[in-house]
C-alpha cells in the first residue's frame, strides 16, 4: 500500500497462518460424448448427486479449516484507492510515449492504434477503407464462410459502416478525437453494446427477452467510442463463461492460430483469436477466474485485469471487464480510457486514478516457490528466463513469499464462482422452474454443482477471501510495490480432443490446473496482467505455443502492472532470443486494406 494513499476497505495487514503447500491430486473425471450427456443429465435432476459431486470437486471442506471463525465475512473485495480531497478527476492523460510506433523491422510486428492514428493522419489509410477490409473476414452467414467467423458472434455492418464513415470525416478536416479514433476494437459477447445481443455464448432463442439487442452501451465500451474507436463486432466466447479452454460446440470453437490443435482459451476466446491472428489491436473481454488472462497468454498478446470495479461496478465479486491487446502501448491506451470515473456511478466513480511508480521506487517480485513450481517444465524455463531479465538487466529484486491455504482458496473460489454463475442463469431463465435445460451439457453439470452450494459454504468462503487478503496486505506492508509473478498459466497450451465439438466436454482437473495461479487475483480483487515472454515447442499440430507471464500488484496498481508489461515486451522484442513470432495465419488488415 502506498505511504500517501487514501483507500477505502483496504484490509488489515496481518499475516496468516504458515501452511505447508501439498498439492493433491484432483479427481474429477474426463466426460466426453454420451457419458458427459448421461451424468449432465443425472447431476442436473438429482441434488444427491450434484452435492456428491460438488463434494468430490473438494468445494465443501473450507469450513474445516482451523480458526476461520476469526475472520469477518469478506464477500465483496472492494478496495478503493479514494480520490484526494479537492480534487475533480477526469481521464487519464494518453501521455506522448503511447504515440511512438514500434520500429518498422521489428520481429513479429503487430499493428498498434499508433500505426492506424499516423496512417489516418497522413491520409495514406481511412477509416472506412479498413473496416471495409475486416467485415468480410469476421461476419457471419457467408458461403463460404468467413476465415475468421468463429471469433465473432455478431456484427452490425450498419453501425460499423456508419462509425468508420464519421471517423473518417473527422481525420479529413483534421479533427480526430484520439489515437483511437477510427481504430478497430472488438468486445466480448457478454458486454452489453447498444444495438447488439449479448449471446454470452448460448444458442440464440429469438423468443427469449434475455435475446433482446442493448438499449445502452456500458461505461468502459462508451469511453472507447467516445474516443472514435470503432467496435466492429461482438466476439465469440465460451458458452456463459464458465470454463477456460475456449470451447463452444454450439456457436463454433475460435482458432488458435499460433497451432490450431490447441484451444484458445476462455472465456474471452474470441478475442485471444482475433487479436493472435492480427484483425484488430485491442479488444475488452471479462475475466471471472482468469478469461483475459488465460486467453492472453494462449494467443501471445497483453491482458490486464483490473482491480475489482475499476471500470465497471459488476453484478460480481470476482468478475472485471478489462482490455487486451497486441502491444504493451495498447494495452496501456486501453486502460486508462476504459477506467475514466463515471459520476453515475458511486462504486466505480470513486476510484482515485492509478498512479505510474516513480522512477526511483524500489522493484521486487515475489515469488511462492512451492507455488510457481507446479508449472510444466517449459514453462518453468521460458519464465525464469524472463525473470533473469528483470534482476540482472532492470534492477529487481527477487524475495520468497508465502500465501496461506492457496489450495484451499481456489476451492474456495471454484465454489463462489460456481453459485454466482448459477443465479445469473436462475434469475434470466424464461422457465425458473428449470433453469438449465437450454444450456450446453458441460454447463448443466456445473451449474447444478453452483446450485448446491448453501448460504454457510458462500460465508466460509468469504471467510477464507478475508484471511487470504490480509496476508496480501502484509506483503505488501513488508515489500512496498511487490508484484507477485507466476506462469499464467501451467502448461503453455489446452490440447484438442478428437470429438469435442459434438457436445463439448467436462474435465475438472485440466481446468482447476488451468486457473491455479489466476484465480488469486479475482478471489481478491487485485489487478493482474498477463505478458508473452517466449514459446515452446508443441506436442501436437503445428506451431510454437506462447508462454505468459503474470504479475499481480496491490489494489490500485494498475499503472505498476502496466509498466512492467512494457519492460516485459522490451525482453521479448530484444533479449527472449528470438523475439516476437507472428502466425503463418496472420492478416495484414492495412495491406488487405489498401489493397482494396
Amino acid at each position: 500500500m502506498g505511504s500517501t494513499q487514501r483507500f477505502s476497505g483496504y484490509p488489515l495487514a496481518r499475516e496468516g497462518p504458515k501452511t505447508p503447500y501439498t498439492p493433491n491430486a484432483d479427481k474429477n473425471p474426463p466426460l466426453r460424448g454420451w457419458p458427459l450427456i448421461v451424468a449432465a443429465k443425472l447431476v442436473a435432476n438429482s441434488s444427491f448427486l450434484a452435492k456428491a459431486t460438488w463434494s468430490n470437486a473438494k468445494l465443501g471442506g473450507i469450513k474445516d479449516i482451523p480458526g476461520l471463525e476469526e475472520y469477518d465475512w469478506r464477500l465483496q473485495p472492494i478496495v478503493t484507492p479514494l480520490i484526494p480531497d479537492g480534487v475533480v478527476q477526469s481521464q487519464a492523460e494518453i501521455t506522448p510515449e503511447l504515440y511512438e510506433r514500434q520500429p518498422d523491422d521489428l520481429a513479429g510486428r503487430f499493428y498498434s492504434a499508433a500505426d492506424y492514428y499516423e496512417l489516418f493522419s497522413a491520409r495514406k489509410l481511412t477509416p472506412l477503407q479498413v473496416v471495409k477490409a475486416l467485415l468480410p473476414l469476421i461476419s457471419r452467414g457467408q458461403t463460404p464462410p468467413a476465415k475468421h467467423e468463429l471469433a465473432w458472434a455478431s456484427t452490425r455492418e450498419d453501425l460499423v459502416l456508419a462509425a468508420a464513415k464519421e471517423s473518417t470525416e473527422r481525420y479529413a478536416s483534421g479533427k480526430p478525437l484520439s489515437i483511437l479514433d477510427g481504430v478497430p476494437v472488438g468486445v466480448k459477447d457478454d458486454i452489453n453494446v447498444e444495438g447488439y445481443v449479448s449471446h454470452m455464448g448460448l444458442p440464440t432463442d429469438p423468443s427469449d427477452p434475455f435475446f433482446k439487442p442493448a438499449t445502452k452501451t456500458i461505461w468502459p465500451i462508451e469511453r472507447l467510442q467516445a474516443a472514435g474507436a470503432i467496435v466492429v463486432g461482438k466476439l465469440a466466447m465460451h458458452e456463459l463463461g464458465s470454463d477456460v479452454s475456449g470451447c463452444n460446440p454450439r456457436w463454433g470453437t475460435p482458432i488458435n492460430f499460433n497451432n490450431k490443435s490447441y484451444y484458445p482459451g476462455g472465456s474471452s476466446s474470441g478475442a485471444g483469436s482475433a487479436l493472435g491472428v492480427g484483425l484488430i489491436p485491442i479488444a475488452v473481454g471479462t475475466d471471472a477466474g482468469g478469461s483475459i488472462r488465460n486467453p492472453s497468454s494462449y494467443a501471445g498478446i497483453y491482458g490486464l485485469k483490473p482491480t475489482l470495479h475499476r471500470t465497471y461496478t459488476m453484478k460480481s465479486s470476482v468478475c472485471s471487464i478489462g482490455p487486451m491487446a497486441a502491444t504493451a502501448n495498447d494495452l496501456a491506451i486501453a486502460y486508462r480510457i476504459m477506467s475514466a470515473p463515471n459520476s453515475r456511478d458511486p462504486i466505480q466513480g470513486a476510484f482515485a486514478l492509478s498512479i505510474p511508480p516513480s522512477p526511483t521506487a524500489k522493484k521486487t517480485i515475489g515469488i511462492y516457490r512451492d507455488w510457481f513450481d507446479q508449472a510444466a517444465p517449459d514453462v518453468l524455463e521460458t519464465t525464469r528466463k524472463a525473470i533473469s531479465y528483470f534482476t540482472d538487466k532492470l534492477g529487481y529484486e527477487v524475495v520468497d513469499i508465502t500465501i496461506p491455504y492457496i489450495l484451499e482458496g481456489q476451492y474456495a473460489h471454484n465454489g463462489w464462482t460456481l453459485a454466482e454463475a448459477y443465479e445469473r442463469v436462475r434469475a434470466s431463465a424464461p422457465d425458473r422452474s428449470n433453469p438449465l435445460k437450454n444450456l450446453n451439457y458441460c454447463n448443466q453439470l456445473l451449474m447444478a454443482m453452483g446450485a448446491v452450494t448453501t448460504g454457510a459454504d458462500m460465508i466460509n468462503y468469504a471467510q477464507l477471501r478475508a484471511l487470504i487478503m490480509e496476508h496480501l496486505a502484509f506483503l505488501w506492508k513488508k515489500y512496498p510495490g511487490l508484484l507477485i509473478l507466476t506462469p499464467t498459466v501451467p502448461d503453455a497450451g489446452w490440447k484438442i480432443h478428437p470429438g469435442d465439438q459434438a457436445y463439448g466436454f467436462s474435465d475438472g482437473n485440466l481446468t482447476v490446473r488451468s486457473m491455479m495461479y489466476v484465480w488469486l487475483a479475482n478471489a481478491t480483487g487485485c489487478p493482474a496482467v498477463s505478458v508473452p515472454v517466449g514459446y515452446v515447442e508443441p506436442e501436437q499440430g503445428e506451431g510454437r505455443l506462447p508462454v505468459g507471464l503474470m504479475a499481480m500488484g496491490d489494489w490500485g496498481a494498475e499503472e505498476q502492472l502496466l509498466v512492467w508489461a512494457k519492460e516485459a515486451e522490451s525482453y521479448l522484442n530484444d533479449a527472449s532470443g528470438g523475439g516476437r513470432v507472428r502466425t503463418k495465419d496472420w492478416d495484414d488488415i492495412v495491406e488487405i486494406a489498401k489493397g482494396n
